[in-house]
């Protein structure tokens, strides 16, 4: 039985180890620093820890001015409110200076469940990757969570979006993982179909296509964690083994992975179709997370039922 662990939980127990390795590190919060888990990070260091209330655009601006003056800091937020509200504040006052802080963007996508439309961020990854300097990575597990935390002071100069999620998903990767930005991850070659996915539809994706080789359908699947920058190789390489890629995310298809994807095979060329899942240019709305995630066919029997559809079997 393979672990199952919230990206978002995992998030705030690396915040704290890199807190403990550089005392740069500075963490701010809007009021919901119990549900990001930066609560780990404020009880060890106080004193590095600023709760700004529920005011994420105030609390963007004095990000930007902690990182001016030699500070590596953390803004956390759910997905929606730091991305949506503070759009102007990112867009002028961190990525057009290129500063380095690091948006934290908890309890994104569908998966945020009960709250409804107003709380799932379904169009964020589409927002953060339009702005030049910002990086965008989806973690796809636990242990991607972690590495790609602390690359993001460690490693990483400039401005970067982690999207962090409140869905439990397993462990794909053990400690022998390392992140490197821009690059995708294989778990699995295949000759019939391709499915790049990002975040927690990359264990779907690869539950899928255990179930396609049931039905005679050979499936690669791509980690795809790294939206911006992309790895335009991984991409092209996908459309060299299969004749169809399919994107899996927990996002509109408008702008996401699915757009990033669709803009690389447009200017590469060739045979390859492509077929974006998602959400079809609409909003969320209340229900379960699994519920929502049945509907909208992210599910792995989802996943499968739109890949045989579109190969004609």
């Amino acid at each position: 039985m393979r672990t199952r662990r919230e990206t978002r939980h995992v998030y705030g127990e690396a915040l704290l180890r890199a807190g403990e390795s550089n005392p740069q590190i500075a963490v701010l919060d809007a009021d919901l620093y119990k549900s990001t888990r930066s609560d780990l990070f404020r009880e060890r260091f106080g004193e590095r820890f600023i709760d700004m209330g529920i005011s994420e655009m105030d609390m963007v601006s004095t990000a930007a001015g902690l990182a001016a003056s030699g500070m590596i800091p953390y803004a956390n937020s759910f997905a929606m409110f730091i991305t949506a509200h503070c759009y102007d504040q990112i867009r002028i006052q961190i990525c057009y200076p290129n500063l380095h802080v690091i948006l934290a963007g908890s309890s994104a996508g569908l998966t945020q469940g009960p709250d409804g439309a107003s709380h799932q961020a379904l169009e964020d990854i589409a927002l953060m990757r339009a702005l030049p300097n910002m990086r965008v990575l989806v973690p796809a597990d636990g242990v991607e969570t972690e590495a790609m935390t602390l690359a993001a002071a460690q490693e990483i100069d400039g401005p970067v979006y982690l999207r962090l999620g409140r869905y439990p998903v397993p462990d794909l990767f053990d400690s022998s993982y390392r992140f490197a930005l821009g690059r995708a991850s294989w778990l699995g070659q295949g000759s019939d179909v391709t499915l790049i996915a990002c975040g927690h539809t990359v264990s779907a994706a690869r539950d899928a296509a255990e179930l396609l080789a049931n039905r005679d359908i050979s499936a690669g699947v791509v980690n795809m964690s790294s939206i911006k920058p992309l790895d335009e190789d991984a991409v092209r390489a996908a459309m060299q083994a299969t004749p169809l890629i399919v994107t899996v995310e927990e996002h509109s298809i408008l702008g996401g992975l699915g757009g990033a994807v669709a803009e690389v095979m447009a200017e590469t060329g060739g045979n390859a179709r492509l077929l974006r899942l998602g959400t079809r240019d609409r909003f969320g709305e209340s229900a379960t997370a699994d519920e929502l995630l049945e509907k909208h066919g992210l599910t792995p029997r989802g996943i499968t039922d739109s890949v045989v559809q579109a190969l004609g079997r």
